[in-house]
């Protein structure tokens, strides 16, 4: 025993010597003693704000933060800080007492991803703003570029609230706001960006119209609902009514299904409804969002029923892994072997360009499903050999169960 304690006590040391390689991050202090300590060691001050549930955090947390190289950088040029953003019913007191600073911080710098990384000056303003994990490399070059003034997000914005509006300096800082996840100022400088464009239909405005309209109420919408043509020979075709049906959902369907006693949706008066605003796409939008509630309802005959009225009139439109996604749910929930024998056709043109293992999967079941054991076993051998851990064990499960002539499916 004594033996232990010793080796035990010769370890402890070589412990803290490796957590010291990493970041340090400051304990027991409060949101205002940490920006006084800042201010007095002239650091700028790292802030991680994470939550419990995230798994980029974590990441970050276990595989860049402790690293030899990240720690260097960054204790000798920040104050490092984590902030937990939730609350848990297993918080300790250290992150109870951070409730408060946590909310406000999320509110007066609007935090809505995670990890959000902020940076505040010795002085304790707010100057930039990183989002997203990353290896220890990007980090370390990401926050060297964050203590630089001329690639720091916060005083970009405070030269557009003082004036400078610029067209050059208006995209450029639009773009930046929109990397940041700064929605609001995002809007707001897109906005004053096109207003000063004399032809919003040159390739690069159309462009930049096309990652700035996200509501009915932007400014570049009209152009996504009326002038189509126009943006689809540059964007591509199907873009601006991908663009109209993805708001309108947002807008008009989908708050149309959160009912207060989960009863079903009126689908004709919302198809009615939607029709009357935006008649090119409502059919389309319908039949999508049925595939999903039904799906979500775990609704099997339903979701069946959608997928192939969808299929019937859209299915051209149907992206690879839309068809993969419909085909598996013909797999599990259809047992008509006319529904299969349709969901064959749609599995196959799924991975016509890239064979991927996952969809070749889906293609061997409903194969198996229709009785072409032969076949099934080929091509679920031919995805197991393209994927690799969990998956390729899964898929040779699946091959034994096919070789066998079981059933598993309900």
């Amino acid at each position: 025993m004594i033996k232990k304690l010793l080796l035990l006590a010769s370890w402890l040391p070589f412990a803290a010597m490796a957590q010291e390689k990493g970041m340090h991050f400051e304990h027991g202090s409060t949101w205002a003693e940490i920006k006084a300590k800042a201010k007095a060691e002239n650091k700028y001050i790292f802030v991680d704000c994470f939550t419990t549930w995230c798994g980029p955090c974590k990441y970050m947390s276990a595989n860049v933060f402790p690293q030899e190289k990240v720690g260097e950088f960054m204790n000798a040029k920040y104050l490092n800080v984590k902030v937990q953003m939730d609350q848990t019913p297993k918080d300790d007191e250290e992150v109870k007492k951070w409730y408060d600073d946590a909310q406000k911080i999320a509110k007066d710098y609007s935090v809505r991803a995670y990890p959000t990384f902020l940076v505040f000056s010795p002085d304790g303003t707010i100057v930039d703003r990183q989002i997203g994990g990353g290896e220890a490399d990007q980090f370390i070059e990401r926050f060297t570029a964050s203590l630089d003034p001329n690639q720091q997000y916060y005083p970009q914005l405070e030269k557009y609230k003082n004036g400078q509006k610029d067209t050059a300096f208006l995209r450029k800082l639009a773009y930046l706001a929109r990397d940041k996840y700064d929605e609001k100022n995002a809007s707001e400088v897109a906005k004053a960006y096109l207003a000063q464009q004399k032809d919003l239909y040159t390739p690069g405005n159309i462009d930049f119209v096309g990652k700035f309209t996200n509501s009915s109420k932007d400014p570049g919408f009209d152009m996504f609902l009326h002038h189509g043509d126009k943006i689809n020979k540059v964007l591509g075709p199907g873009t601006a009514e991908a663009k109209i049906m993805d708001i309108a959902g947002r807008e008009e369907v989908f708050p149309a299904l959160r009912t207060k006693d989960d009863s079903a949706p009126d689908w004709a008066a919302l198809e009615k409804k939607v029709k009357a605003k935006y008649p090119s796409v409502a059919e389309e939008l319908i039949l999508k969002t049925k595939i999903q509630y039904f799906s979500y309802k775990n609704d099997g005959d339903n979701a069946v029923a959608s997928i192939v009225a969808y299929m019937k009139k859209y299915g051209h439109k149907a992206d690879p892994q839309a068809l993969n996604e419909y085909a598996w749910t013909i797999f599990e929930k259809c047992n008509d072997l006319k529904c299969i024998e349709q969901a064959l056709e749609w599995s196959k043109r799924s991975f016509k360009d890239n064979e991927m293992p996952a969809f070749m999967d889906t293609y061997a079941n409903l194969l198996y499903k229709a009785g072409k054991k032969a076949d099934a076993l080929a091509w679920e051998e031919k995805a197991m050999n393209k994927a690799n851990g969990d998956e390729k064990k899964n898929y040779e499960t699946t091959l034994e169960k096919m070789k066998k002539g079981e059933k598993y499916w309900n």
